[in-house]
């Protein structure tokens, strides 16, 4: 493959809540994009990180003119914040993954050679993720539950963000204008030929997670939601399944009054209402989440805004 804009390899990272990892991943990345070509650039998007973050990118980008940075004028999430880091990435070749050094940098030789034998996109594959129990097990469950509900093959849970993109890919993946964006469904979307490569998922070098429960189910909302129309399908299959309850419960009723007569009963009549009530309720905050969904696209915002640069940052 060659480069037409000098840059055959990008190394891109979404930035956040990493003060104390920013000098060490911007090292590890140096030496292991090092081993690959000399042509090669490092981007760094700080999506508004409350702590010191974009500062240390900055001194980053002082010291090493092959490390670029920018800041998200607030925000905006991961996904949309390596949709910024995609959009910036001017290599042949670009390399996504997280900033906290649970992904190796030490893979991207191989995953550069793997991508070299024709593949389009190289994908890591975990063997195990060093996470908490409890969030492995809501990351295995929403993607069950994102299965049955998309309608899509299930994305394994051993898949992250780590990835390797061709300069096709890159392309394609920014003309999709989804407001509500999921990396790897992105993908999977997208086909191309894809390989997959065995890594391990290390400790975290610094600090915790950013994901917390909150974020994390709006996360698997918005997922669901921006990949299919399935939820709504579950809605009339529900209701479906209400009126056919009501009619079985009718002829029951009806057949207990002819034999032995029937006790009125308050108590099954509430939790009836209760229960379609409910029901009603749950429909309604659907079709609210998609049509929430079509405002915010319809809308046409863009995905990010970028606030400032290194290159705007002073000597």
């Amino acid at each position: 493959m060659s480069s037409t804009n000098g840059i055959l390899l990008s190394v891109v990272s979404p930035v956040y809540r990493a003060e104390g990892t920013v000098a060490e991943l911007v090292r590890r990345l140096d030496a292991a994009a090092s081993r690959v070509t000399d042509r090669y650039e490092i981007v760094l998007v700080e999506d508004r990180s409350p702590d010191g973050s974009w500062e240390r990118i900055v001194e980053a980008a002082r010291e090493n003119p092959r490390v670029k940075g920018a800041r998200l004028a607030r925000n905006f999430g991961q996904h949309a914040a390596i949709t910024a880091a995609l959009d910036l990435a001017r290599g042949d070749y670009v390399v996504v993954l997280d900033c906290d050094l649970q992904h190796d940098p030490d893979e991207i030789p191989a995953m550069v050679a793997k991508a070299r034998e024709g593949y389009d996109m190289v994908l890591a594959r975990h063997e195990e993720r060093q996470h908490a129990a409890v969030r492995n097990v809501g990351a295995t469950m929403f993607r069950w539950m994102n299965t049955l509900l998309s309608g899509q093959d299930q994305v394994a849970t051993n898949l992250g963000t780590f990835s390797l993109l061709t300069r096709k890919v890159v392309d394609a993946f920014l003309r999709l204008p989804e407001a509500h964006r999921h990396y790897l469904h992105i993908l999977k979307w997208l086909g191309f030929r894809v390989a997959y490569v065995d890594v391990q998922h290390l400790e975290r070098h610094s600090g915790t997670s950013s994901y917390n429960l909150v974020r994390l189910v709006r996360h698997a909302v918005h997922g669901t939601i921006g990949q299919s129309r399935r939820l709504l399908h579950f809605a009339v299959i529900l209701g479906l399944f209400y009126v056919l309850a009501a009619l079985l419960a009718t002829l029951v009723i009806v057949v207990m009054y002819l034999n032995s007569g029937f006790r009125e009963g308050w108590a099954s009549l509430v939790v009836l209402i209760l229960m379609s009530t409910g029901c009603i309720l749950m429909t309604l905050g659907i079709l609210g989440l998609y049509i929430g969904a079509i405002f915010d696209q319809v809308r046409g915002r863009p995905l990010f805004i970028i606030d400032q640069t290194t290159d705007d940052a002073p000597n």
